[in-house]
């Protein structure tokens, strides 16, 4: 299913139809599932609106119609269908102990202060125990925000526990194409993405003015809230009436109680540096909170890090020595340049792994050696591949051919591998039918280090492989030193491993 599209699932308990003819017939090999899927996404389309102007000037106002020319028997016969077929898909849910201690604490504090922060790491559930918590308050129109990859995921646990409300699941980019509706609660999914500062992000302000329309239930999911600053914390919430932060009316108020503001240069000039926030901020935040971690839930997991080095062309290696003496190359049709210190790290991180990116915009494969040793140690094996850069996808792609795919349903249900980027796929998504993680290339973010890398832990799977290629003479081992130890690999630590 398309995750630029909103989702949305009928309510209520399925009886079956007085006659076949009242529901779409199940297709000769086709499961009970897949026609849910396929019914699903019909019901998503007949049931697209847009505005319409009525009126002229002044008096002029927008009403929503159907965007399509679609009978209403038909758009009926496809919503039973959606009904019926999820219905046949039901599966009695077995919440764990702490999922149910944990739904029972939750209802009563979104019940006592209207919101609730579920910081729980993952794999221990928190998607399931908020849809449970959802289930405890009798709501009927549930708003899930999450990121593109998790749709299907959430989508299909909400199949499994089918619960009595009608809930919508949309990626946050597509959150612009959300139906005029009272939402009675919104998930807000990986919230600690929208906790950028000293100014709200776009997602941040976007998620607020939904909040602000309907006044709902909110609950925060994150299994690391704060991973930078505990400052990420203020625009979190900033949007939930009630919050203890709101008395604050930006967050520069909020620094004045919460912040050790200093001052920092960068490029000769002094800015003010607000990354330092108190841990106050979390105590505030804790009668909103409840936490738990994989410990706590009975994992035992053990993780073993491995790092592999590749030789990488000669190409390779000339190109990265022409780059840092020079600081431009210039080709018949293109040019790389690196007139800046951060550009001339980011085109080397690019080039000692095989792609590169120009002054026009164009990208480029410059060296398959990274996805060839991959392919030659993993080809038999089913792995997920974390890759940073776009051209490197191709150049896995143009080597595993169709035995790699980039969708989770697919990698779900075939043999085939999984390419997914460090960034978008870090968050919300489960890779446990994975026998290895490998890593084509390695992100500056310690986030992104610490969340990717758990992608396949289980409360099932007591060990897990992960696999980190470097190119040999590379700067991705420097940028692996700073990220395990919960460091961003940032140009100041660039300046000192190549003496620039």
């Amino acid at each position: 299913m398309d995750g630029n599209s909103t989702n949305c699932y009928t309510k209520g308990r399925a009886s079956k139809p007085k006659s076949l003819m009242d529901i779409i017939e199940r297709k000769y090999k086709y499961s009970d599932f897949m026609m849910y899927k396929q019914c699903s996404l019909l019901a998503s389309v007949v049931n697209q609106t847009v505005g319409e102007k009525i009126g002229i000037g002044k008096n002029s106002y927008i009403k929503n119609k159907l965007k399509h020319n679609t009978s209403q028997e038909t758009i009926d016969k496809i919503n039973r269908s959606v009904k019926y077929y999820r219905m046949k898909n039901k599966t009695q849910i077995e919440f764990r102990d702490y999922q149910i201690e944990i739904i029972d604490r939750g209802k009563e504090i979104v019940k006592n202060k209207g919101f609730l922060y579920l910081a729980m790491e993952v794999r221990t559930g928190k998607t399931l125990t908020s849809l449970g918590i959802a289930e405890k308050l009798d709501v009927k129109e549930v708003l899930f925000l999450t990121k593109k990859k998790a749709i299907t995921s959430i989508e299909n646990d909400y199949i499994l526990f089918s619960p009595d409300y009608e809930l919508t699941v949309i990626n946050y980019e597509s959150a612009h194409k959300l139906p005029d509706k009272k939402w009675d609660m919104v998930i807000i999914d990986e919230a600690h993405g929208i906790g950028a500062f000293p100014k709200p992000s776009k997602r941040a302000k976007q998620v607020k003015d939904i909040i602000k329309l309907c006044n709902p239930y909110v609950i925060l999911l994150s299994g690391t809230p704060t991973p930078e600053s505990y400052c990420q914390m203020y625009h979190q919430v900033y949007g939930i009436k009630g919050n203890p932060f709101s008395s604050y009316k930006n967050f520069y108020r909020f620094s004045d109680h919460y912040v050790n503001v200093t001052n920092r240069k960068i490029n000769g000039l002094m800015i003010k540096d607000y990354t330092k926030g108190y841990d106050t901020i979390i105590k505030a935040m804790k009668s909103y909170t409840i936490s738990y971690t994989q410990k706590e839930a009975g994992f035992k997991i053990e993780t073993r890090e491995h790092t592999l080095s590749v030789k990488m062309s000669e190409l390779t290696y000339k190109l990265a020595s022409q780059l840092k003496k020079n600081l431009v190359i210039e080709g018949k049709e293109d040019v790389i340049l690196a007139d800046t210190p951060v550009k001339l790290m980011m085109k080397l991180h690019q080039i000692y792994s095989g792609t590169v990116k120009f002054e026009s915009g164009n990208s480029t494969i410059l060296d398959l050696s990274k996805a060839e040793y991959i392919f030659d140690n993993f080809g038999l094996v089913k792995i997920g591949i974390f890759y940073k850069f776009k051209e490197e996808l191709n150049a896995l792609k143009k080597v595993y051919g169709d035995k790699l795919c980039t969708d989770l349903e697919i990698f779900d249900t075939t043999d085939k591998s999984i390419a997914l980027q460090i960034v978008s796929g870090r968050e919300g998504i489960s890779l446990r039918k994975a026998e290895a993680l490998v890593y084509y290339n390695i992100d500056f973010s310690a986030t992104s280090y610490w969340q990717s890398r758990d992608r396949m832990t289980t409360k099932e799977r007591l060990e897990s492989d992960v696999y980190w290629i470097f190119s040999e003479g590379g700067i991705e081992k420097d940028i692996y030193k700073a990220v395990t130890k919960k460091k961003d690999y940032t140009l100041r630590h660039f300046n000192q491993n190549h003496k620039i």
